[in-house]
């Protein structure tokens, strides 16, 4: 796929709660009050997965691993590197609040994705039951 389509699909992806039915819908201006503590630290990570159409539907825990890695990355940065404020989870599909949360709860127990200390570490998941 080509960077131009990477890049459509996300915003797509991250605007879709505006325009279809979803679990848990969020707009752009409540992503920004409740994960951004100061606007002058405005930097985004953004990635997208999967990018190509696994032979068997990934489960959400390997989905939202799946994030995180370097390769879903849509800039040539290593996240693992770094530290993350907070975090949005948008997901399309048929995708379940409970796997969501359990999810997010596997990632905040394995620590393996580094949080600042000086901020509640915050997690904003979307649900859009529009596939893709």
């Amino acid at each position: 796929a080509s960077a131009a389509t990477a890049v459509a699909h996300a915003l797509s992806g991250l605007t879709a709660s505006m325009r279809h039915e979803g679990g848990l819908n969020c707009d752009l201006a409540e992503l920004v009050a409740n994960l951004v503590p100061y606007p002058r630290l405005h930097f985004l990570l953004a990635s997208l997965t999967p990018v190509l159409q696994p032979p068997s539907p990934p489960s959400v825990l390997e989905v939202t691993v799946a994030a995180f890695a370097e390769s879903s990355m849509l800039s040539g940065c290593n996240p693992r590197l770094g530290k993350y404020m907070a975090c949005a989870l948008m997901y399309r599909g048929d995708v379940v609040p409970k796997d969501v949360m359990a999810a997010v709860a596997t990632i905040k127990t394995k620590r393996d994705i580094k949080f600042v200390d000086w901020c509640p570490t915050g997690f904003k998941c979307g649900i859009n039951y529009r596939a893709a």
